[in-house]
């Protein structure tokens, strides 16, 4: 399995696509962040905290993660290597969590960078003022959980055919309707309890929760669930094509 592992990040490092995915989620983010006047800059926001940052992470990744996750499995089918790897000693599970480990690693390698926004808003910030360590320690898992949940589906999405622009808009789609799409169904009967219940099913809730800095062993325990059972819809659906 870590030869896999190892080959995919390769891969990802030896074409354009590992470099192409962080630099255009530094730069969007450094755009939004430092440079355009909005709601989310950070110098015009008067406070010292990275908040923005995990505001519009999630709207980027919801784009970049299936453009990574899109050729994981569906360019193996088309290419004809995808038999070369079943017929090899390492199990299904093992080839598709490998590969699965290999976006997440991207993902959060690119969101690595960005500790850097933290150091430079600390230094401009007036004296007396300092950044929540904790709030932003929480901020940074909940991004990872939302990352390796994307990439769940994602991963599920290449399995489901070889085209890798279809892989990518059903990712796309799936990722927007488990963020945001149970928010929308909830506003059906607001302020109800099964308003409540409906967008404690999507991952913003969670997310939201998490990066406030309460770290909450069910918030966990759902990214886990939700990532878990893509990943065995993965297998599952493999295992039948096989």
């Amino acid at each position: 399995m870590f030869e896999l592992y190892k080959k995919e990040i390769a891969t990802f490092f030896c074409s354009a696509t590992g470099y192409l995915v962080i630099g255009v989620f530094l730069i969007l983010t450094w755009l939004l962040l430092w440079v355009i006047p909005s709601e989310f800059n950070l110098i015009y926001g008067g406070y010292v905290s990275l908040a923005p940052l995990f505001d519009v992470a999630p709207w980027i990744y919801l784009f970049l993660v299936p453009a990574i996750s899109m050729r994981l499995i569906s360019e193996e089918r088309k290419l004809g290597t995808w038999e070369l790897l079943l017929i090899r000693p390492t199990g299904l599970w093992k080839i598709i969590f490998a590969k699965y480990l290999a976006g997440l690693s991207l993902v959060i390698l690119s969101i690595i960078p960005t500790i850097m926004y933290a150091v430079l808003l600390a230094n401009l910030a007036s004296e007396g003022s300092y950044i929540d360590l904790g709030g932003t320690a929480g901020c940074y898992i909940a991004l990872v959980l939302l990352a390796a949940t994307y990439m769940s589906v994602g991963i599920f999405a290449s399995s489901l055919t070889d085209n890798q622009i279809v892989a990518f808009v059903v990712a796309a789609a799936l990722c927007a309707m488990l963020y945001v799409g149970f928010d929308m169904l909830g506003l059906i009967a607001p302020q109800s309890d099964l308003s409540a219940f409906v967008s404690e099913l999507g991952i913003a809730s969670h997310y939201s929760s998490v990066s406030r800095g309460v770290v909450d062993s069910r918030d966990i325990a759902y990214f886990i669930s939700i990532s878990t059972l893509f990943l065995l819809a993965t297998v599952g659906l493999l295992s039948k094509k096989k």
